[in-house]
């Protein structure tokens, strides 16, 4: 098999998870022998669609599959133009719905890989009931209304939630500074001191995190005091971030997900290998950092400003 070229477009630089997912794909693409070209989208879906259309139209240098994980749309026009040029194709952490008509065209292996996203928001709502047994409320902090992902964290959550448990949504864009920028907003508004919050959680470690520093920087005496003794949940669970800040006490909980760019090359080398297409869609699984018993044996009743 000649030396695969590989594409690889993920959604932005500053975020710890697509770090995790560019260092899993370049370790992987190293030990198969795969040429790799990484290229980030700044979260910008019109961005991410010019990139990889210039990159299919390249007749000199085109890679033989495009691997990408959308800030925003699945790039159904993208995909076709990739499908008819004979380029495999890979969605990670999205659900699409071309795929089952351009894998009848396409020879080249297309497929999608996804985090089950319904678990991630199921595991986070499991969380709060254990963290909140006597319930409360929930400044949740949500991913782009745009992204199914987001939307199916929000669903899981609200599917394993103790019915005591309320979310109040506030918006991000899976970073630090969205959810620090949404957080300040909130603090700013009068209704931000109607109700008691006992908990923050977020779709992600970095938005947590950007949250605990807005909550930190914008507050201060009793009611700062609060904000610090409440838990604080996010997702990813990666070692070097989600994990250290569960072990430090930063985050109370988060919920691991493994990258997945790793196993996409896998799937494409042995796709390409057998000349068969792998499963249209497959999930990975998530899991609870600390375990569900652990965060029970911690519980307790926060103090309300």
């Amino acid at each position: 098999m000649e030396k695969l070229h590989v594409l690889l477009s993920l959604t932005t630089e500053v975020n710890d998870y697509q770090q995790e997912q560019a260092r899993d794909a370049e370790e992987n693409a190293h030990r198969l022998g795969i040429d790799l070209r990484i290229i980030y989208a700044d979260n910008d879906a019109i961005v991410q669609s010019q990139q990889l259309l210039e990159a299919i139209q390249h007749k000199s240098n085109r890679p033989n599959a495009i691997i990408f994980e959308p800030p925003g749309t699945g790039l159904a026009m993208v995909a076709k133009a990739a499908a008819e040029a004979n380029i495999g194709w890979v969605v990670l952490n999205r659900d699409v719905d071309y795929l089952t008509d351009l894998r009848r065209i396409n020879k080249s292996p297309m497929f999608s890989l996804s985090s089950d996203h319904l678990e991630v928001g199921r595991i986070q709502g499991r969380q709060l009931g254990k963290l909140l047994p006597q319930g409360g409320n929930v400044l949740y902090i949500q991913g782009p209304a745009s992204h199914s992902a987001a939307l199916q964290r929000t669903q899981g959550a609200n599917e394993s939630k103790p019915s005591s448990v309320h979310l109040r949504m506030l918006k991000g864009n899976w970073t630090e500074r969205s959810a620090y920028d949404a957080i300040s907003s909130w603090l700013r508004l009068s209704t931000s001191r109607e109700i008691a919050i006992s908990a923050v959680a977020a779709h992600d470690d970095d938005m947590a995190i950007g949250a605990r520093k807005a909550l930190q920087e914008n507050t201060s005496g009793a009611e700062r005091e609060h904000w610090m003794k409440i838990p604080f949940l996010g997702c990813d669970g990666l070692p070097k971030t989600g994990r250290t800040y569960v072990d430090r006490g930063t985050l109370q909980a988060t919920v691991h997900i493994p990258a997945n760019t790793g196993q996409a090359l896998q799937m494409l080398v042995q796709a390409i290998k057998t000349g068969q297409q792998p499963a249209e869609r497959t999930l990975t699984i998530p899991s609870s950092y600390p375990s569900l018993d652990s965060l029970a044996s911690k519980a307790a009743v926060h103090a309300t400003i």
